[in-house]
């Protein structure tokens, strides 16, 4: 199996480049992190010394050496760049959410398929420690057959934030942000629903974008919600899994990128185990008598998600997440839009 170093350089070296992507790039044996896209403040080279700015994507295009490049500008933009960077022959990793609709989605994907490229969706609430607990809970069959799921992530942020692409219409608004995850989580945990309803808010003063989102995924067999709100001082339960053996109510609790905003370093190993007191509870039945036990959480580590980039992109194991799963996040996605915009329960197309 081939261990050479994957040649890897970020469009943005904001928020998101340097706190969820740079650290990780540096860490990983398996990436050479070339640089950053940076037309302005030159900021990588002094928190990265060996690497280098580039002043305009076409630079990067056109340097041989790049092998992947990773999409982490405003949401708006991901689908015109991630194509321009398959179109010159490199592969993607592409930031949450993975574009503004469905049909550009599977644009980039059969894009990346034709010219047998590599195309990741970077959504890493899949290593939050807390959804690793909950995806555990429910493989191991204690709760019987899920029938309801409530998938929260609620803030406190009641004011806007100005100037700030989260706060654009074409990027912005907390369905696209914190409700890509939640969509993500709900469809990795149980697949495409049949249909959807939904319902926006803008309640803090002047907001430009939905900073409330709530919507009911209809499956056969089961309802699964998901929320959020920039309006919850005291939050619910991020996770409440109701089946028929059981209950799992569990807080969304990961702090990995509390430490990384932190200016904390990540780590290969264990570094993200939270505090006792914020472990989940499972209630279940067993011989006539009501049964409350905590379960012990998992360690969520965004390490992991690039270890599995390397190791598909070098050897062929298995995707953290893959151009079509982004796809079909994006047509829960659209139909929530749909359904808002039309006020009526819509059925998911193209499944």
């Amino acid at each position: 199996m081939s261990q050479q170093k994957i040649n890897t350089v970020i469009l943005g070296y904001g928020f998101s480049g340097s706190v969820f992507f740079a650290p990780f790039l540096d860490l990983h044996p398996g990436f050479q992190l070339i640089g950053a896209l940076e037309r302005s403040k030159k900021k990588i080279q002094n928190d990265y010394p060996y690497t280098r700015s580039y002043t305009t994507l076409e630079e990067i295009l056109a340097d041989s050496e790049v092998e992947l490049v990773v999409v982490n500008t405003p949401i708006g933009t991901h689908y015109e760049l991630a194509k321009q960077v398959l179109e010159a022959g490199k592969s993607a990793i592409v930031e949450k959410a993975f574009t503004n609709t469905a049909a550009q989605a599977k644009e980039l994907d059969d894009l990346a398929k034709a010219k047998k490229l590599k195309l990741y969706v970077y959504q890493n609430r899949r290593f939050d420690s807390d959804f690793l607990t909950v995806e555990k809970v429910i493989k191991s069959g204690k709760l019987g057959e899920i029938k309801e799921a409530t998938l929260s992530y609620d803030i406190y942020l009641p004011e806007i934030r100005g100037a700030f692409h989260t706060e654009e219409k074409l990027s912005g608004g907390e369905f696209n942000n914190r409700g890509s995850h939640v969509t993500d989580q709900a469809v990795k945990l149980f697949g495409l629903p049949e249909k959807v309803f939904a319902d926006f808010a803008a309640f803090r003063p002047h907001s430009p974008v939905e900073d409330y989102f709530e919507a009911i995924l209809y499956y056969p067999d089961k309802r699964v919600k998901i929320r959020g709100t920039d309006i919850s001082l005291s939050n619910q339960p991020g996770y409440i899994i109701h089946g028929t053996k059981g209950s799992f109510l569990k807080s969304r609790s990961d702090i990995q990128e509390e430490r990384l905003l932190k200016g904390e370093k990540p780590k290969s190993t264990s570094w993200s185990l939270e505090d006792a007191s914020e472990q989940g509870t499972l209630t279940y039945m067993e011989n006539g008598q009501k049964i409350s036990e905590t379960i012990p959480t998992e360690d969520g580590n965004y390490y992991n998600y690039f270890e599995a980039v390397f190791q598909n992109f070098r050897n062929s194991k298995p995707s953290p997440m893959t151009g079509f799963e982004g796809y079909q996040n994006m047509l829960v996605m659209d139909a929530v839009r749909k359904s808002v915009e039309e006020g009526k329960i819509i059925y998911l197309k193209n499944q």
